[in-house]
């Protein structure tokens, strides 16, 4: 039997549907989904991991003995060697944490254990126990293992952490290797045909970035944390990649904040081609306006005197015309870091774009997303490609155009890598195959693709030089004049400027100018799309993990909004680290240790030899700062408090400060001087922002509330306030009083101290019927019954429609409708997903169903050491 050991089930699942001559069997091993099929009279068994199945981490103490010295002690009692400088503290210690008689406890945390913990012991721990039981029952009955985990750095250790597994009881079975880049029958046909030996470097690679993230991440983030604890429950997190990102945001926040505005001047003029004398209407199609050529004013004096000059003015002069073609070349294929810098243009984060693009890759509609390379090997069939993806309307004239050329040739981009092609698609979609996000990624791949095949396009610029009694105003416009790669490619593309027909000595009507007095604008923040690319540019993180640093950075409320910016924890966190340890902010260190890694999988060094160099590295850093402990905290309390600020106690005047329930980890406004003063206000779900701004009704702070799907929208804090109350709505009759013989109402009424809503029969207190509500939009009743359970139809209107739902999260409707679902998707499953219930607009959501009255129409639409490698 042969084993292939995927990263996923979906791929488990792909390969064998792709290998197998008939349809595979789906069975199960203890609880774990494999597949059984054949090849060539042979049995094979896919089983798909779930990534890593084994995780770092250190032992939970360390022990000295003066023979042997150092040592990490595992959970089971067993020792592993540790290296620790000479210049720490031996045992003998006094029993006071961290610290035993012969050792030190890694797991509390304690800031006299961060210097050992830089130097603590690594082992890898089961992560996914079921899997690895069910892995090492098929490795038992394995003639030969084929690894086929996604082929980059991560992808190869987990694939080697699974052969681990394997080889524990295994240890003859032969090993091979897969590697692949597309879900298609042609790519994983040629993969298993073509079989190579595991890449060892690469996973060494892999597993000292793993092992680097660890202990950077636990030490930085435990120290952050001891030095001001937590601040309303939350983790201080910091880390080798992540600490330089926001380095990277606060710098351009202190360059904005450091800019001094200068006030300049501009001129506007308006002509009309369709007279030669003034004052014309201004609306015909011949009409336009000029800026004045001198763009910018420094000199309020000389901006009003050139008004003056022409303010009697009625007509101007043509005083030069003048026309260039240039051409603008096609882009070049995507790589990852391409793909998120456009997406994130589109409006997709680049976090979202990587789980999108992961799943349309599992789902066979492109090739492997995390990519450097931006050239095309030779092997990939390009012709192929364009008539894959011709089914699809919106391409398939520019496709049939492309085909008619003969020999297609692509662009080039600076990056050329053999282990994938650049990000292309590999199947047709259209809009009815994929939910509306997807496609919207999927479309912009296929046209970047062909963009990528195509010509250039010319632009003709249009520079005409107008004379106003003396003042010179100059037009400009562009026209695409041969689209090219536009045709099929539309993004950036800005609209034509069309300026009408003009001759050199023309005369023509002039209607005025406007002077505008403005400001000079300080740097742009950064997108998250172009963070990606200065990330790129200056080595911090890897394709695979720049998108997922940035999502971090939100979580842990070191940045807020996009365009970015800093929040005031977080520019403490990084003013703090920058003073009394700088080199942890710079991306210089950084960049070091990803070239050290790449030096890793080429076979130049060992990653012995590269962990080694980063815990010394990070135990100098740990020596600067931990001497500076209470002015960091200090730093950090006051960037806690401004962050949480709302507003004045209406009782004591103190601060009002977003908190988190320490029980219930849900947010709440309380007073700063709790617990003297009691002042609490409720807070809905969803993200929360304090505003400037207070309540025009009644004075009382407002905070700007975002929940999931939502727009924002803008609250009083005050849930007493006439802008938070609700009237109280008759949606219907009790079923259960009525079952009674009882006639009783079901009232929906807002709970003014929980802000939630909900339904209730007016006799609750004997039949105990009730029902929640959404949160938000306007409640409508129908005065109709669900069928299935009595219960009040209602319609919830908001931003997205109005839906008609059934309140009864118990009503038996929805559970034959949810049948009815996994029916419908395992009937379509593997195939082009048409009728996925994931489909944007397909019709139920959650027993929700639009709303098909005619009259209401649509709108448009952890704290362990484990835990802190995520702050890498």
């Amino acid at each position: 039997m042969r084993l292939v050991v995927t990263e996923k089930n979906d791929a488990a699942q792909k390969i064998a549907d792709l290998l197998g001559v008939k349809k595979p069997k789906s069975d199960k091993v203890y609880s774990t989904p494999v597949y059984r099929f054949e090849v060539d009279g042979e049995e094979w068994v896919t089983i798909g991991l779930r990534g890593h199945i084994l995780e770092p981490d250190f032992t939970p103490s360390m022990v000295y003995k003066r023979r042997g010295g150092w040592q990490g002690v595992t959970e089971e009692g067993e020792s592993v060697a540790a290296e620790v400088p000479a210049e720490l503290p031996r045992p003998p210690f006094k029993k006071k944490k961290p610290f035993t008689e012969d050792g030190v406890e890694l797991k509390a945390w304690k800031m006299d254990a961060l210097p050992y913990l830089a130097y603590a012991p690594i082992v890898k721990l089961p992560k996914e126990k079921d899997i690895i039981r069910s892995l090492k029952n098929l490795a038992k009955k394995a003639d030969a293992i084929i690894i086929a985990t996604d082929f980059d750095r991560e992808g190869e250790l987990i694939g080697a952490d699974a052969l681990a597994c394997c080889r524990q009881v295994n240890e003859t079975a032969p090993v091979s290797r897969a590697r692949y880049s597309a879900f298609t029958k042609e790519e994983i046909t040629h993969a298993f045909s073509n079989l190579v030996p595991m890449d060892n470097n690469l996973a060494a690679a892999g597993s000292s970035r793993q092992d680097i993230d660890l202990i950077w991440g636990a030490a930085l983030t435990r120290y952050l944390t001891l030095v001001k604890f937590a601040g309303y429950g939350n983790v201080r997190s910091s880390g080798r990649v992540q600490t330089p990102t926001l380095a990277l945001v606060v710098a351009k926040e202190r360059e904005r904040m450091a800019f001094v505005p200068q006030d300049y001047w501009v001129i506007r003029g308006r002509f009309d081609a369709a007279a030669q004398v003034g004052p014309t209407d201004g609306e015909g199609e011949l009409a336009f306006e000029a800026p004045h050529a001198t763009t910018r004013f420094k000199d309020e004096v000389r901006a009003h005197a050139a008004i003056a000059a022409v303010e009697q003015a009625r007509c101007a002069t043509v005083s030069a015309v003048e026309k260039r073609t240039r051409t603008v070349a096609p882009p070049v294929p995507f790589n990852t870091t391409s793909l998120m810098a456009a997406a994130s243009a589109e409006g997709i984060s680049p976090a979202r774009t990587m789980r999108i693009a992961e799943s349309l890759y599992m789902d066979g509609y492109i090739s492997y997303p995390r990519v450097d390379n931006t050239v095309y090997p030779k092997s990939l069939d390009l012709r192929g490609v364009v008539q894959a993806i011709s089914g699809n309307p919106a391409y398939a004239p520019y496709c049939k155009q492309l085909l008619s050329r003969g020999a297609l040739h692509a662009t080039r981009g600076k990056k050329e890598t053999t282990d994938h092609p650049p990000i292309y698609p590999t199947a047709k979609a259209t809009p009815d195959d994929l939910p509306a996000a997807n496609y919207k990624l999927y479309n912009l791949i296929a046209r970047r693709f062909l963009a990528t095949l195509s010509d250039a396009a010319v632009v003709e610029g249009t520079k005409v030089s107008l004379d106003v009694a003396g003042e010179p105003f100059v037009a400009k416009g562009d026209v695409l004049v041969k689209p090219g790669f536009r045709a099929i490619y539309p993004y950036g593309l800005k609209k034509d400027e069309q300026l009408p027909s003009l001759q050199q000595g023309q005369r023509i009507a002039f209607n005025g100018a406007t002077c505008t007095k403005k400001q000079t604008e300080p740097p742009a923040r950064y997108s998250q799309g172009r963070l990606i690319q200065e990330m790129e540019r200056l080595g911090l993180g890897t394709k695979s993990t720049r998108h997922s640093i940035i999502e971090r950075l939100y979580t842990v409320k070191y940045i807020v909004n996009d365009p970015i910016e800093p929040s005031q924890l977080g520019m403490a966190v990084c003013d703090a680290l920058d003073k009394f340890a700088p080199h942890i902010t710079h991306p210089e260190m950084t960049a070091e240790l990803e070239a050290e890694m790449d030096n890793i999988a080429a076979g130049i060094t060992t990653k012995d030899a590269v962990v080694g160099n980063s815990r010394k590295l990070l135990s100098e850093q740990l020596a600067q700062l931990m001497p500076h402990s209470e002015e960091v905290s200090a730093a950090l309390a006051d960037a806690v408090a401004a962050d949480a600020y709302v507003g004045p106690c209406p009782k004591c005047g103190r601060d009002l400060q977003i908190r988190a329930s320490q029980k219930t980890r849900g947010m709440f406004i309380g007073c700063a001087g709790w617990p003297d003063c009691d002042v609490t206000y409720p807070l809905p779900s969803g993200k929360i922002e304090a505003l400037s701004e207070v309540c025009s009704t009644c004075g009382m702070p407002q905070v700007k509330v975002t929940a999931f799907r939502t727009k924002p929208r803008t609250i009083c804090i005050d849930p007493n306030c006439p802008t938070n109350a609700e009237p109280d709505v008759v949606v219907g009759l009790c079923p259960t009083c009525g079952d009674a013989g009882i006639d009783a109402k079901l009232i929906a009424r807002k709970n003014p101290r929980t802000l939630k809503r909900f339904i209730r029969c007016e006799n609750y207190d004997e039949c105990g019927t009730g029902y929640p509500l959404p949160q938000y939009g306007k409640l409508e009743p129908t005065d109709e019954a669900c069928e299935h359970c009595g219960a009040p139809i209602v319609v919830v209107t908001t931003a997205r429609g109005p839906w008609r739902l059934c309140p009864n999260f118990d009503c038996p409707g929805k559970e034959q409708e949810k049948q009815g679902k996994a029916a419908k998707g395992k009937a379509t499953r593997g195939g082009t997903r048409k009728g996925s219930s994931a489909r944007s607009g397909s019709g139920t959501r959650g027993g929700k169903k639009k709303a098909s009255t005619p009259s209401r129409k649509r709108t448009s639409r952890s704290a362990s050491s484990s835990s802190a490698s995520s702050s890498k």
